[in-house]
């Protein structure tokens, strides 16, 4: 019985050690940024979701629509979201947008991508993880959460009598 809890001890230790690890390593790396003017496909494991993934339903997720057709005013509501979730803006151009999440444990990194499509009037996401293989669900949830409250402050904002002006 003591043997089983020395080992036990031991397995639980390696495996804390070694999210410590990919904790750090992910702090080393960077989102991919666009290629070939979209956003990247995400690889094939469970930690990433993508806008622009085509007919992989296990990664894709709906845009968000730009409302109101202003593209400036989307994406400084977007910012202020991203910020309000406790996200960092790592990166910004006039179509693209990169921001960072940190885990509060072991503190892995998820990047965030935001390409801005104003011919389409979408603003289409990817959330991944920049290690491990799953995520718990963490990256979908993320931007389920970041399109309910992008709608939250766009319809506010809309019926603010400041807007009717």
């Amino acid at each position: 019985m003591k043997t089983a809890l020395i080992s036990l001890s031991l397995l639980v230790v390696a495996f804390i050690v070694l999210f410590l690890i990919l904790g750090v390593l992910s702090k080393s790396g960077k989102a991919p940024g666009l290629v070939a003017g979209r956003l990247p496909n995400c690889p094939d494991k469970p930690n990433c979701v993508n806008s622009e993934q085509g007919e992989d339903a296990a990664h894709l997720i709906e845009p968000l629509a730009i409302l109101d057709d202003d593209r400036a005013a989307a994406v400084h509501v977007l910012k202020d979201v991203i910020r309000e979730m406790g996200g960092r803006i790592e990166a910004e151009s006039d179509d693209y947008l990169a921001a960072t999440f940190s885990s509060a444990i072991f503190g892995f990194v998820d990047d965030l991508e935001i390409r801005v499509d104003s011919r389409g009037k979408v603003i289409h996401l990817r959330s991944s993880s920049r290690v491990g293989h799953s995520d718990m669900g963490v990256n979908r949830k993320r931007t389920e959460l970041l399109r309910k409250r992008y709608i939250q402050k766009v319809s506010n904002a809309n019926l603010s009598p400041d807007s009717a002006r």
